[in-house]
């Protein structure tokens, strides 16, 4: 059965509705009257659906999409398809936070995972298969599905809708939300996932907070160590493929896809809408900075910042990262010119004169 979702949708509305509730202007031709659905990233909108066009990284998909309706800034207008309506502003992130407000306007809170007043701490419309063992302080939200051979430690919040697999382990005083957990999967203790991520149209007026519809999805076999966070998705799913094993102390950003079998060491952080392919592996205190791709089988050095796309299976460090011969030798460097610089400090006296 397909899982309901974690957020009503409001709408349908029309074009001139949502025009009236943000300051955005259609381009001539558009068709005011078009229904708007839903609101969708650039490669899954269809017809009926708006999205948006604010990196220029993505003008390819912007030109492809098949979205009805697109909040664009008018420089890049000229790449509009011709099945889509330029809804034209001068942030236009900022516009379709507006929009998704519209359209979702009960995303900026959590899913509920309180019982109703004077119940127990599964809530009656939660389903537990045979086998599940509660522990006190746990708490089961309305209409959660917990898999048999499942353990909820104690302190632990399980939220509305979530899913979570058998045999798994969801350590004490950990918090589940807006997500689906597979199989044999370990949350420890502390882990939070399904949080909203961080999200912000920047602007002079403010920052303005942009609600976060998508999910976290967690595969089988997946181990997650204490007071990780796992955001959920702006609009698509945050994904940790099947196997991959995270330590403590991680943050995963929104929209992060990360592949089977990865390995990631704690303090890394992951940005937003980065993707590791599958059996990447980062070392501890590194960091992936949004939008890049590190690629199948890489491996990064502790401490090292990617801040662009790494090619499969191979090895960088650094800050910025790069491929591990060029940063070593750019480290060697350093290290002998520090040694000539501290050398030639030491034949000279205390009044600058040359030490014979």
């Amino acid at each position: 059965m397909e899982h309901p979702g974690f957020f009503e949708r409001a709408g349908p509305y029309p074009l001139n509705e949502i025009l009236a509730e943000i300051r955005a202007d259609a381009a001539p031709g558009a068709d005011l009257a078009t229904l708007i659905n839903d609101v969708k990233p650039l490669d899954k909108a269809s017809a009926g659906d708006l999205s948006f066009l604010d990196n220029p990284k993505y003008v390819d998909q912007f030109k492809e999409t098949a979205a009805s309706a697109c909040f664009v800034a008018e420089r890049f207008a000229q790449h509009t398809p011709p099945r889509t309506a330029a809804l034209l502003s001068d942030q236009p992130y900022r516009a379709f936070a507006r929009a998704l407000t519209l359209f979702y306007p009960y995303a900026m809170q959590s899913g509920s995972s309180l019982p109703e007043p004077g119940a127990d701490n599964v809530h009656q419309t939660a389903v537990l298969e045979p086998g599940v063992r509660i522990e006190p302080g746990a708490v089961v939200g309305p209409e959660a599905h917990v898999g048999s051979g499942t353990t909820i430690a104690a302190g632990t919040t399980v939220g509305f809708r979530v899913h979570i697999g058998r045999d798994c382990f969801i350590g004490p005083n950990a918090n589940v939300t807006h997500a689906l957990v597979g199989d044999r999967v370990v949350l420890h203790a502390g882990v939070s996932v399904g949080q909203d991520g961080f999200g912000f149209a920047m602007g002079p007026d403010g920052h303005l907070k942009v609600p976060q519809i998508g999910r976290v999805i967690i595969q089988d076999d997946v181990e997650v160590g204490a007071n990780t966070a796992i955001d959920r998705g702006a609009l698509r799913d945050t994904v940790i493929g099947e196997g991959t094993k995270i330590d403590n102390l991680v943050q995963i950003g929104h929209n992060v896809v990360i592949g089977r079998h990865c390995v990631i060491v704690a303090q890394t952080g992951i940005s937003g809408s980065a993707i590791l392919e599958d059996f990447v592996a980062l070392g501890g205190q590194s960091g992936v900075i949004g939008h890049v791709k590190v690629g199948k089988g890489a491996q990064i050095a502790a401490t090292s910042n990617v801040n662009s796309d790494v090619p499969a299976g191979a090895r960088w460090g650094g800050s910025p990262a790069k491929p591990v011969r060029q940063w070593f030798r750019e480290v060697t460097a350093l290290k002998k010119l520090g040694e000539q610089s501290a050398r030639g400090r030491k034949g000279v006296d205390a009044a600058g004169s040359k030490v014979k």
